[in-house]
């Protein structure tokens, strides 16, 4: 049975750029008041592949697309995509990520739209989310503090600033130690995955089942086991070593098909294909709140990594309100005839 090495997974996970090879995207949301969504996307190749199948996002032959090639100092060349399509509203956004036939069709994504008036002011909040892939892992706030989250959560550009700025050793720290965290998150959660898995396949054998609740309390020692030989990893399950010290000599014997079969399934659960990306996202008034970095020009940008979903949604979101001006107007003209009004009438009594 063919099975993902554990370290090749974990140098997956933890590296926070896409391959060079892979191109560059950047997705751009304009929302504008009346709920309709411009949507602009920017691809950048060192390859001549500008294919759906090949980038991070969706589009079509609807959308309006424009080529170009760029020679960089070196002479290096980059193919560059402009496409863009206006969308009546989010849940037409939703209905091209269900139709999704890019590279990332494998990660489920939806857009929402809501709008709330309030006579003088009109609420709105847009929101992306990638829903998890992982349904029996652990947050990754569980192992970060708040600090490492959002050092965990920062674009890569920013990252990289920092670490190369004024106050470099500090940032390396922080960086280093978030992978080691992160890490251990990676393990524990595949460890839970595996467990679920591995129970729900003792129980269809027609063996004594083993429950999950019952695995579920030696979760840390199997981590520990697993962390201490993640680099000869693949070796020693194969041989039996660690499924042996995992679930003891009978147990390990029993079901040594369910335990591989259970692990198999929870590799290639954490094992995707996914590239990178950026959302960016124009609200449409003033911004009132949101989960990404704000850019001098008022746009909210998120980075789109795996390792962001893998154990829970990701949810993008940026809130806004504008002034409605004529509900001013007429506030206005009514008090206006109001006061008017009683005035009127203390001048006719008197």
């Amino acid at each position: 049975m063919k099975r993902r090495k554990l370290k090749l997974i974990l140098t997956c996970l933890l590296v926070t750029a896409g391959s060079c090879n892979d191109p560059e995207a950047i997705v751009t949301n304009i929302v504008h008041p009346d709920g309709s969504v411009l949507r602009k996307l920017e691809i950048r190749n060192q390859e001549k592949n500008l294919k759906v199948s090949n980038v991070q996002l969706p589009y079509d032959s609807t959308w309006t697309i424009r080529d170009s090639v760029e020679i960089g100092p070196k002479g290096d060349t980059t193919w560059v995509r402009r496409a863009e399509k206006l969308f009546k509203d989010a849940q037409a956004v939703s209905q091209e990520y269900k139709a999704d036939s890019s590279f990332n069709r494998g990660a489920s994504r939806s857009a929402g739209l809501r709008k709330k008036f309030s006579w003088f002011n009109t609420e709105f909040s847009y929101t992306e989310t990638v829903f998890r892939k992982i349904q029996h892992g652990y947050p990754v706030s569980d192992f970060l503090s708040p600090d490492e989250l959002k050092w965990f959560y920062s674009p890569d550009n920013l990252a990289g600033e920092k670490k190369s700025g004024p106050d470099s050793l500090f940032y390396r720290a922080i960086d280093d130690t978030v992978k080691k965290k992160v890490e251990s998150w990676t393990i524990k959660s595949l460890v839970s995955e595996w467990i679920y898995d591995f129970a729900r396949l003792t129980s269809a054998s027609g063996k004594r089942a083993l429950s999950p609740d019952s695995l579920n309390t030696h979760i840390d020692d199997y981590s520990r086991i697993i962390e201490s030989n993640s680099k000869n990893f693949d070796s020693l399950w194969a041989n039996g070593t660690l499924v042996r010290e995992i679930l003891g000599e009978k147990n390990a014997v029993e079901y040594r098909a369910e335990a591989d079969s259970a692990l198999k399934t929870a590799t290639d659960q954490f094992f995707f294909d996914f590239r990178n990306y950026t959302l960016r996202t124009l609200m449409p008034g003033k911004l009132t709140s949101a989960t990404g970095i704000v850019d001098s020009s008022g746009y909210v940008v998120w980075p789109v990594k795996s390792d962001f979903f893998m154990t829970q949604d990701y949810v993008m979101k940026a809130e806004s309100k504008t002034v409605n001006l004529w509900a001013w107007i007429v506030s206005g003209v009514f008090l206006l005839f109001v006061i008017s009004g009683i005035a009127f009438r203390k001048i006719k009594k008197g």
